[in-house]
């Protein structure tokens, strides 16, 4: 099994280049309380090597109080590839406005890149760098079976992998099994009234998607993946049994050691 998991600070953060805001667009509902923006960038590198399932670094500007130059995160890419009218690159990336507590004294902080990304506006430039990530290969045989599984902005990924199957793979027979767990309903990303893109593979035999939620949001319990699967647990145990079936993963190292429990 591949996994892609190193820390931040494994990675190069060179070569660097530009890109360019195009849009930025919330894509959860106004009900939510977590504000996930979709951003799309025009990158200034011709041959940005880019493929699907990969992701690009973020450099935000760091704090020179501690001496930070920038501040590395790591955002997927959350669609295909496209080019500019002028033929640039163009990148869509999905970023959750995030906060965190300190440990010490107990005051909330806004994170650092998060809330740079957000608040950026269309014609702002900002400096990335990457690619990185291992790709999601299509496998070659056709008819085999995937089980994509994604919580949060994890989902972003796969958003481009299924458009991928579907519209640039011929003859896509294996079943795409996706499931995408979230707190609440209000931040299931691209599966709610604001931007819902994975309804349109709904008339597709081969696809199904499930969702898993926190039981109690309010109160910051887990999602609750246990349920979800349990429920499709023949099925379930049907594809994995089967040498062909592939599993991919994209969130949080934890979720990866919930789901093997």
């Amino acid at each position: 099994m591949s996994i892609g998991i190193s820390h931040l600070s494994d990675y190069s953060i060179e070569p660097r280049y530009q890109a360019t805001v195009v849009s930025t667009e919330r894509i959860t509902p106004d009900a939510s309380d977590e504000d996930v923006r979709e951003l799309v960038l025009d990158v200034d590198r011709p041959n940005l090597p880019y493929e699907i399932g990969q992701s690009i670094g973020v450099l935000a500007p760091g704090d020179p109080a501690l001496g930070e130059e920038h501040h590395l995160r790591l955002y997927s890419v959350a669609d295909l590839p496209e080019r500019s009218d002028a033929g640039r690159p163009r990148i869509k990336i999905a970023v959750r406005r995030c906060s965190y507590i300190d440990e010490f004294t107990g005051e909330r902080h806004p994170g650092i890149s998060s809330n740079y990304l957000c608040d950026l506006r269309p014609a702002d430039t900002l400096t990335i760098t990457g690619p990185f990530g291992l790709a999601f290969e299509v496998p070659e045989d056709h008819d085999t079976s995937l089980i994509l599984v994604g919580s949060g902005t994890g989902i972003a990924p796969f958003r481009a992998f299924v458009k991928h199957l579907y519209r640039n793979v011929p003859g896509w027979t294996g079943p795409v099994w996706l499931f995408h767990g979230a707190r609440s309903g209000l931040e299931l990303l691209y599966m709610n009234d604001r931007k819902n893109d994975f309804a349109q593979y709904c008339d597709e035999a081969t696809f199904q998607a499930f969702t898993a939620l926190s039981p109690r949001p309010s109160w910051a319990e887990p999602i609750a993946w246990h349920q979800m699967l349990t429920e499709r647990a023949d099925d379930l145990l049907a594809l994995l049994t089967d040498a062909k079936t592939r599993v991919y993963l994209a969130g949080l190292e934890e979720m990866r050691d919930h789901l093997d429990e």
